[in-house]
């Protein structure tokens, strides 16, 4: 990115704050992409960037994908990111994240911030000391505690939408499920599957979750380079992202693509690349919005209701449905069609926003 302006202008992001403070070392990047549904929210990241330009360049990034995610998803909120740029290990988290509540309580609203890579609940804690902005909290202090359940919950929805589209049925009964990385979404992707009765191959650089994985469920156990060659209906990516590209879309073995990591497409010719090989794949951020729709939904509705925000997430389902819908009526990929179904709710809401506005007095 050579010019902040020119990334700006050409996706149409509204604000972009920098923050230090240099006594604490501190330095952090807020970005708001577009408030037309709400209030834009996206969590927090702490992460050792090669450059600032690149913090910069991963907050609009980001913020840009929040957008699309909640509007896709139904969810009247907007998209933005916060990243700090600095070792997520470091130890003195108190001083670091009230600082970030505190400019975060500076825009009075515009940007409300929640967990992410790098940051912890504990984190969120500290910036709530600082501003009522944030969303992602434990349940004691009102928020939802750990959302990966139903971030899981999410992709499993999804890929029952895949699988009616590809076998007729939404049934994961019998249904091969390759499971690629067991983190807090991957294994509960693995609980709920199995009980569904899916049949399971899982990988993950950390050994002893696969060798515990297979114990429990009885996966089949690969190895992080060779489940992309295992045999299987569902490819589920669950760790880390630009994993569909050249050298591993010619040797998937499988007829969905389904999971929750972000940014799944190395390049979006990858996208198309896809459709070619009649491959039916679920846009990451349709599939693994779940955790957010769940997160968020005490938004304005009186707080955290567990069987409220699961029927929300539920409707990934549907939303992949539409997705498909889009797909078949312009005749374009699925990663293109959940972006224009996202652009077609924005713009739908602002015209009606714009309509209200004229009617005031």
């Amino acid at each position: 990115m050579d010019s902040i302006f020119d990334y700006m202008q050409q996706y149409d992001y509204e604000n972009v704050l920098l923050c230090q403070d240099r006594d604490l070392d501190f330095k952090a990047v807020i970005a708001v992409h577009d408030t037309t549904l709400g209030p834009a929210t996206g969590g927090c990241r702490m992460w050792q960037y090669g450059s600032e330009m690149d913090a910069i360049e991963d907050a609009l990034r980001l913020a840009k994908g929040m957008t699309y995610k909640y509007a896709a998803a139904g969810v009247n909120l907007g998209g933005g990111k916060a990243v700090i740029i600095g070792d997520p290990g470091r130890k003195d988290r108190e001083p670091v994240f009230r600082v970030l509540g505190k400019f975060i309580n500076r825009l009075g609203g515009k940007y409300i911030t929640g967990e992410d890579v790098g940051t912890t609940l504990q984190d969120m804690e500290y910036i709530h000391m600082e501003t009522e902005h944030v969303v992602t909290l434990p349940s004691y202090l009102g928020g939802a505690g750990d959302i990966a359940p139903m971030t899981a919950y999410g992709v499993v929805r999804a890929m029952q939408a895949c699988c009616m589209r590809v076998f007729g049925k939404n049934s994961l009964e019998d249904k091969v499920v390759a499971v690629q990385g067991l983190g807090a979404v991957g294994h509960n992707a693995v609980e709920q599957l199995h009980a569904l009765g899916a049949r399971l191959v899982v990988s993950d650089i950390d050994r002893k979750k696969v060798d515990s994985m297979a114990a429990e469920y009885g996966a089949e156990k690969a190895d992080p380079d060779g489940i992309y060659d295992a045999e299987c209906d569902i490819f589920c990516p669950c760790a880390l992202g630009g994993i569909l590209n050249d050298e591993t879309l010619d040797r998937l073995k499988c007829r969905i693509i389904c999971g929750s990591a972000n940014n799944q497409l190395k390049e979006e010719r990858h996208g198309k690349l896809i459709q070619k090989k009649s491959l039916v794949y679920a846009p990451d951020y349709i599939a693994n919005a779940g955790g957010t729709i769940y997160d968020t939904d005490r938004l304005g509705s009186g707080g955290v209701n567990n069987e409220r925000g699961k029927e929300k997430v539920s409707r990934v389902y549907e939303n992949m449905e539409k997705v498909f819908e889009v797909a078949d009526r312009d005749g374009i990929p699925t990663y293109l069609a959940a972006d224009r179904m996202a652009e077609e709710r924005i713009r739908q809401v602002a015209w009606v926003k714009r309509y209200v506005d004229d009617l005031k007095p």
